[in-house]
C-alpha cells in the first residue's frame, strides 16, 4: 500500500523503487536476541550452577531463514544515493523494535524519520509522509520495547532452566505465559471445587410484576412463607419511581473488541486480532492494537463524515435521525500511540460486500459501537415496589 501511494511501482528483488523512494519490508522480526549458548558454549547444557545467566553485553542474531531479506535491507540502507531512512513499521512499540534492531544490526548511521499512522488508507499514508516525525523522538518507545524483550529473555532462559532442572522435566516459564497460566489454573480449580448450595425463594406474581423473597436455606420456612402469601392479599407498602440515565458506551480498544466478539460470536482473542489485522491491511479498519477508547480533536470532522456515511450504509439505521455528539469520545489526553478502533472512509465505498462472514461480523460490531457511542444517553424509568 505504501509503495503504491508513493509511486514506487517498479518491483525489484526484495523491494519496490520509484518516485524517489525505495520501499522494502521486514518479515516480522528479522533480528532477535541471541540465545544463551552464543555467550558461552557451556550454556548449551542446562546446569543449575550456571544460573542466573545475565549477559553483560547483549548480542543479536539474524532470524533463521530471514538472512536474505536482512541483507537486502542492509544494502539499501548503505546505498550512496540513500540519504535518509523512513521507519514505516507498525506504529507501536513492537514495530519500533523491529526497525531499530535492523537499523542497528546493519550499522546504519544515516538520519531516520518515523511514519506514524493509524490507517492504511491512501489519504492517511500521504498525510503521514507529509508530516514525518523525528525518528529519535521515539527513543523512549524503543527503550521500553528493548526492556520488554530483555525481560522476556532473562525470565524465560533462567526460570525455564531452573524449574526444568529442579523437576527433571521441561517446564517452560515466561514473563506473560506463566502468570496467565496461573490465572487459568486458579480459575479451573475454583470451578472444579465449587460446591452447589441449595436454596429456596418465594416468587410473587402480581399483574405482570414479579417480586422475589430473600434466599431461604430452609425449605420448610420457604413453604411456610408461600402458604402465608396464598392466604393473604398482596399490599404494596412502598413505591418509588426514578428517572435514570445510562451513558452511551465508549469506543472499542482491542481488549474490549475481543471481549465483545467472544461474547457474541465465540471468537477467540487471537481470531479477533487476526480478523482485525486483515481488515486493517484491507484499509477498511484503523490500527487494531490500541489501548485507547477515544479519538483526538483533529479527527472530529472526518469522524462526523464517517458517521453520516454509516447511517446511509447500515440497514438498521435507515430512517433513524442520529444527532451525533462527539464530545464524549473526543479526549486528546487519553490517546497516546493510537486512537480507538474505527471503520475508515474506504469502508464506505464497498461496505460489507467483499468481506468474509467473520469479517462482516467484526465490522458490524465496530460500526455499531461508533454509532452507539455518539448517540444520546438512554433515559428510562426505574420502579421499586415493596410488598
Amino acid at each position: 500500500a505504501i509503495a503504491a501511494v508513493l509511486g514506487a511501482n517498479e518491483k525489484r528483488s526484495g523491494y519496490f523503487e520509484g518516485g524517489g523512494y525505495l520501499v522494502s519490508w521486514c518479515i516480522g522480526h528479522l533480528i532477535s536476541l541471541a540465545d544463551a549458548a552464543t555467550y558461552n558454549e557451556q550454556y548449551r547444557k542446562w546446569k543449575y550452577d550456571d544460573l542466573p545467566i545475565v549477559p553483560q553485553k547483549w548480542q543479536f542474531v539474524i532470524a533463521s531463514g530471514k538472512e536474505q531479506q536482512f541483507s537486502i535491507l542492509k544494502d539499501l540502507m548503505h546505498r550512496s544515493d540513500v540519504t535518509e531512512i523512513v521507519n514505516a513499521c507498525d506504529s507501536g512499540r513492537e514495530g519500533e523494535l523491529i526497525f531499530r534492531f535492523v537499523y542497528e544490526q546493519a550499522n546504519c548511521k544515516k538520519p531516520f524519520s518515523r511514519l506514524w499512522i493509524s490507517s492504511m488508507e491512501a489519504s492517511a499514508i500521504r498525510e503521514g509522509f507529509s508530516n514525518l516525525k523525528d525518528g529519535r523522538g521515539y527513543d523512549n518507545l524503543y527503550q521500553s520495547a528493548l526492556c520488554r524483550a530483555k525481560a522476556d529473555w532473562l525470565i524465560g532462559i533462567n526460570a525455564t532452566r531452573l524449574f526444568s532442572i529442579l523437576y527433571h522435566k521441561t517446564l517452560n516459564v515466561g514473563r506473560v505465559q506463566t502468570p496467565t497460566l496461573a490465572m487459568l489454573v486458579n480459575r479451573d480449580y475454583a470451578i472444579s471445587s465449587f460446591k452447589k448450595e441449595k436454596y429456596h425463594v418465594v416468587r410473587l406474581d402480581v399483574g405482570g410484576v414479579a417480586a422475589l423473597s430473600e434466599r431461604q436455606d430452609d425449605e420448610a420456612a420457604a413453604r411456610q412463607m408461600k402458604a402465608a402469601c396464598e392466604k393473604s392479599q398482596a399490599v404494596c407498602t412502598f413505591l418509588k419511581k426514578e428517572k435514570k440515565t445510562a451513558a452511551p458506551p465508549k469506543l472499542f480498544d482491542l481488549t474490549a473488541l475481543q471481549r465483545e466478539a467472544n461474547r457474541l460470536y465465540g471468537f477467540t482473542a487471537k481470531q479477533t486480532l487476526d480478523y482485525a489485522q486483515a481488515l486493517y491491511e484491507k484499509r477498511i479498519l484503523t490500527y487494531p492494537r490500541t489501548d485507547s477508547k477515544y479519538i483526538t480533536s483533529d479527527m472530529e470532522g472526518s469522524t462526523k463524515e464517517l458517521i453520516t456515511g454509516l447511517c446511509s450504509l447500515l440497514p438498521f439505521m435507515q430512517g433513524v435521525k442520529l444527532q451525533a455528539d462527539l464530545t464524549r469520545i473526543c479526549d486528546n489526553s487519553k490517546v497516546t500511540d493510537h486512537h480507538a478502533i474505527l471503520p475508515t472512509a474506504e469502508f464506505l465505498k464497498n461496505g460489507f460486500a467483499p468481506l468474509a462472514e467473520s469479517e462482516k461480523k467484526l465490522m458490524t460490531l465496530v460500526c455499531a459501537k461508533l454509532l452507539c457511542a455518539v448517540a444520546a444517553p438512554y433515559t428510562y424509568e426505574a420502579v421499586t415496589a415493596v410488598f
